[in-house]
């Protein structure tokens, strides 16, 4: 097996499945059902979903409101994408723990570094809400930052695309695909893959990032598998 410990990183809007907001339960499902395939395999699994199908504090600040409170805001409908993906998990028979940059008792656990390890340790799947608990900070940050925190080999970084294009795939029909490509190309050729804090974290800390479809199934327990799937960065 390649890699031990994982972090996965999830959009919102992939929770949407085929509706226009909020929450598909069959794409929540298949979600589940993946992540247990993998977790089978003795992976300890790290989660951070993105809130971008309820609610992005950029959208906020376009209303002509205050950002740092529409980041809140973002971070609270994170919450509710990790409470949904919790239920989800652990109706597939998972023990799962949901840690909060913000505090809220009623729900979920604080975020400890030392008790997140543990958690993983004890074959707990670790779901990380409310992003960093900073706003101006993106949920891709958010998962740099815990990541490297509690030691993963690799983000995986879940998408609808199959991996890091030289153009956008669903606009050019002739962009390129990369099988890898280091953190320095990326820079130089300015495509999006992170933002630019979560991605020089990756980069300053020797963390490689996989960016690869999701929403195909069994594509995750290839990936871990070694199978060649999507576009790996690296140093």
């Amino acid at each position: 097996m390649k890699y031990k410990r994982v972090l996965l990183k999830l959009s919102g809007e992939s929770l949407m499945g085929d509706k226009q907001f909020g929450i598909d339960n069959k794409r929540l499902s298949e979600y589940a059902t993946d992540i247990k395939n993998i977790y089978d395999n003795d992976v300890e699994v790290a989660i951070v979903i993105g809130g971008g199908n309820i609610f992005r504090g950029v959208q906020a600040e376009e209303g002509g409101m205050d950002r740092t409170h529409g980041d809140y805001m973002g971070m609270l409908a994170t919450m509710i994408n990790s409470m949904a993906l919790q239920a989800a998990l652990e109706s597939v028979g998972l023990q799962t723990r949901l840690m909060s940059a913000i505090e809220m008792k009623e729900i979920s656990e604080p975020f400890i570094r030392r008790k997140a390890v543990r958690h993983l340790e004890k074959g707990r799947v670790v779901i990380f809400g409310a992003g960093t608990g900073n706003p101006f900070f993106t949920t891709d940050s958010a998962a740099s930052l815990r990541a490297i925190e509690i030691n993963a080999d690799v983000i995986l970084k879940g998408t609808r695309v199959d991996g890091i294009y030289s153009a956008d795939p669903e606009k050019n029909k002739d962009a390129v695909k990369y099988d890898t490509i280091t953190f320095d190309e990326i820079y130089e050729k300015g495509l999006k893959v992170m933002d630019m804090t979560a991605f020089t974290l990756c980069k300053e800390n020797d963390l490689p990032i996989i960016v690869f479809d999701m929403d195909t199934k069994g594509n995750l327990s290839k990936l871990i598998a070694g199978g060649d799937i999507g576009t790996i960065v690296q140093n």
